[in-house]
């Protein structure tokens, strides 16, 4: 964080004319608490407060040099509701771990799906900012935000249960020159008429609960001939050795262009595809094509292709799987298939089975996101894996905590233990790549070395690394 974000400039100006008609605990009368709050907020989700948001905004209208051709300033205003009857119930400190991680997803799912640049702020009580410098349409960001409240959404573990929010979002696509006192007055009054409703969770400022465009019906639609229209683009994050900063492969990311709404990530994407019952061909889709790109990588250059609930739960996909490897002609030692936690939930026998085909064959399985979840550790007794992938949560504050740090090194030290390699994401500082190697990590992802890029683009990477 830079120092200059911290500051205090404008803070009470802004705050006030904010918290004059924001509420925020479902809809009562209680406004926003913001005097004195600054460094509290800090603590809890280590994000600025609403003091730098005029700032950036001011940044991004005067540098066009700052985003992408064509962007405009979206913002979206997420109240937490029953956050008061959760401290109640599980505790302050339950309610204190749970904005920390509401925090947390929001940052990643904005890092995962947007494109321009962003910046999430606090903006007090159980109420968050995001505002972004992105060109995407208004049903785009309609489609981000529902999106991010279903991700919110999910179910957060804290020492005493399980807690499970109920996000309500306000939406805005700025005004050419719109002040952004006027952004955030009009914000409050859509969160405020959203928590008085009986159901729904997303509402446009100025009480425009649903923009013109494609409902969830159409986006649907599309998506089923969006494979035959060649819009779903693979990218690829390319994955580097710790011991000695070589490129070592790249984990396969989808992506769909639509022609009206413009790039949807890979969480709106399969979140469409689930509505739809269209998960698993789009997976082999998928996989298909990232394997056609990687099949003349050069040397041990590895593919990590992510697992979908969906095609666990598919009787076939063992065979399918290991005929579009084998069609691909890429090689099966080659191939790594990365296993989230929410995949195995439903059934851990099934997937240990199918993990254990896949392994037969030569292919290495990655537990992937691990630490995100309930972190359950019988999936690395029972399933047949190769590596731990660490969550990005997990290396965020290495650099700076001590006990981040004794996290890490007791991860490392159990998976050394099991046989593991463990695979660190989400590296975006020297810092953290520094302490991820001293730790024992043996591999590492992100934005510090290389964003997600297309097929051509690493190739080129590869040849410059050779």
């Amino acid at each position: 964080m830079l120092p200059e974000m911290l500051g205090l400039k404008n803070f009470e100006r802004f705050g006030k004319a904010f918290a004059l008609r924001l509420h925020v605990m479902g809809g009562t009368q209680q406004g926003l608490a913001l005097s004195g709050a600054r460094g509290i907020e800090a603590r809890l989700t280590g994000i600025p407060g609403l003091d730098v948001v005029r700032e950036r905004i001011e940044h991004w209208r005067s540098d066009g040099a700052c985003g992408p051709q064509h962007a405009h300033v979206h913002a979206l205003l997420l109240g937490l509701r029953r956050l008061d009857a959760i401290n109640i119930a599980y505790g302050a400190a339950a309610g204190d771990g749970a904005l920390e991680e509401v925090a947390a997803r929001i940052s990643h799912f904005a890092e995962d799906e947007l494109d321009g640049a962003w910046m999430v702020a606090r903006a007090g009580g159980g109420t968050f900012l995001l505002i972004a410098n992105e060109a995407c349409s208004r049903e785009r960001w309609q489609l981000f935000a529902d999106q991010l409240a279903e991700a919110i959404a999910r179910p957060i573990a804290v020492p005493s249960g399980v807690l499970r929010l109920s996000p309500r979002i306000a939406l805005i696509r700025a005004l050419d020159d719109e002040s952004v006192d006027s952004m955030l007055d009009r914000l409050g009054h859509a969160l405020q008429g959203v928590n008085e409703q009986q159901s729904g969770r997303l509402a446009w400022a100025d009480g425009e609960v649903t923009p013109p465009g494609r409902s969830a019906a159409q986006l649907e639609t599309d998506l089923l001939g969006a494979i035959d229209r060649d819009e779903i683009e693979i990218l690829f994050q390319p994955q580097f050795s710790l011991a000695d900063d070589r490129l070592t492969g790249a984990e396969a990311l989808a992506r769909w262009n639509h022609p009206e709404l413009g790039r949807i990530g890979a969480g709106a994407l399969f979140s469409i595809a689930e509505r739809a019952d269209h998960v698993a061909p789009l997976s082999r889709h998928i996989a298909h094509k990232a394997l056609a790109a990687a099949r003349d990588w050069s040397g041990d250059l590895r593919l990590s292709i992510n697992v979908t609930p969906a095609d666990l739960a598919f009787g076939s996909y063992v065979r399918q799987m290991l005929d579009l490897v084998r069609e691909s002609g890429f090689p099966l030692r080659r191939l790594t298939l990365e296993v989230t936690e929410q995949a195995m939930i439903s059934d851990v026998t099934l997937a240990a089975q199918t993990m254990a085909e896949f392994s037969s064959q030569g292919i290495r399985i990655a537990l992937d996101d691990f630490g995100a979840g309930f972190c359950n550790f019988r999936y690395l007794k029972v399933l047949p894996i190769h590596y731990l992938k660490l969550d990005r949560s997990m290396i965020e504050g290495v650099a700076s905590d001590k006990r981040d740090v004794a996290v890490l090194r007791a991860i490392v030290a159990m998976a050394e233990a099991l046989d593991l390699q463990v695979i660190a994401e989400g590296i975006e500082e020297e810092a953290q790549r520094e302490v991820a190697a001293k730790e024992g990590c043996a591999y590492y992802q992100g934005f510090l070395r290389a964003q997600p890029m297309s097929a051509a683009m690493f190739e080129k990477l590869a040849r410059a690394e050779g």
